[in-house]
């Protein structure tokens, strides 16, 4: 099929969208509850810190090996792959109960989003023109947003309900969903040719200020982010909110970073906001929310937290 009739044709992009939802929804729903019920668990905070970890180390570790697998047999197959292994996983999580059961489970789900996550948006540049990437682009990104900023709250409803059983559950379902969707209905997208690169090249592009400082803002942003996720929801408990109010905490802060972002970007592009300041003031934003989150431990300060880190995140990133 021609590019171009694809183009055309925006619902082909749906199960992408989904896609995204999925892999957000994963992301903040989990490690949320998990902080919300690490008591119930029975975990240390250096346990509860680990396992937290453990689905950006998966991501790190294996972004680049799906990538390169994208390169070699396209892009769908490796979504569909990416999404079945997290259903997979999100099946072990409900079945096995216990410690070694959630780390394995949520770092195989780390694992799969590695795969299906950066694979999605590839197929959204890849599946439309240059007309309209943009808008199909900041429709994939507000899907994203939405995972973000629900699942808290979905989360919280589901361990409520049922425990964790009951979320793992339901991204497990969610999962074979999106992948049944995007094997139907998404088109295939042809191997691009591969540009030969040495490890020189590679090591001047690791090294150039224009891949290595924006690099760094975003791993200390994603740092942050990932901790407050987690914490913030430990946190509200220990000053007395329930499952519902603490993982809405990081709704909260998803949805500041979600409104802040399109801001930010508008002043850039109008000149206003040199990407040097949006960055300093971005991380500046975040430790204020962590001092505030460290000064103040009641409800209204951790409210103000997730304020400040959206915001800060909306910001540098």
């Amino acid at each position: 099929m021609r590019e171009s009739s694809v183009t055309a044709a925006p619902p082909r992009l749906a199960p992408l969208y989904l896609a995204g939802f999925t892999t957000a929804f994963g992301a903040h729903g989990i490690a949320a509850a998990l902080g919300a019920e690490t008591e119930d668990i029975g975990w240390t905070l250096l346990a509860f810190g680990f396992t937290l970890a453990l689905y950006d180390l998966a991501e790190v570790l294996l972004k680049p090996l799906f990538g390169a697998l994208s390169d070699r047999i396209g892009v769908r197959p490796v979504i569909t792959g990416g999404l079945l292994g997290f259903a997979a996983f999100s099946v072990l999580g409900a079945l096995v109960p216990g410690t070694v059961g959630l780390i394995v489970a949520r770092f195989g789900q780390g694992a799969a989003a590695s795969a299906f996550s950066p694979a999605s948006s590839a197929a959204v540049a890849r599946l439309t023109d240059d007309s309209s990437r943009g808008r199909y682009f900041g429709r994939y990104g507000s899907w994203k947003s939405l995972g973000y900023a629900l699942g808290p709250l979905l989360g919280a409803v589901l361990v409520v309900w049922g425990g964790m059983p009951a979320l793992f559950w339901a991204l497990a379902v969610l999962g074979v969903a999106a992948a049944a969707w995007v094997a139907l209905a998404v088109p295939a997208v042809p191997v691009l040719p591969r540009k030969r690169v040495t490890l020189v090249d590679l090591g001047r592009e690791l090294t150039a200020p224009g891949f290595l400082v924006p690099t760094l803002v975003l791993a200390a942003t994603t740092g942050a982010l990932a901790v407050a996720v987690g914490f913030l929801p430990l946190l509200g408990t220990k000053v007395g909110l329930d499952t519902l109010g603490s993982m809405a905490l990081v709704t909260v802060l998803a949805v500041v970073a979600s409104a802040i972002q399109p801001l930010i970007g508008a002043w850039h592009d109008r000149g206003r906001l040199s990407v040097r300041t949006g960055a300093i003031g971005g991380l500046a934003l975040i430790a204020v929310g962590i001092a505030v989150a460290a000064l103040w431990p009641h409800p209204i300060g951790l409210l103000l937290t997730a304020v400040f880190v959206g915001a800060g995140v909306g910001a540098a990133t």
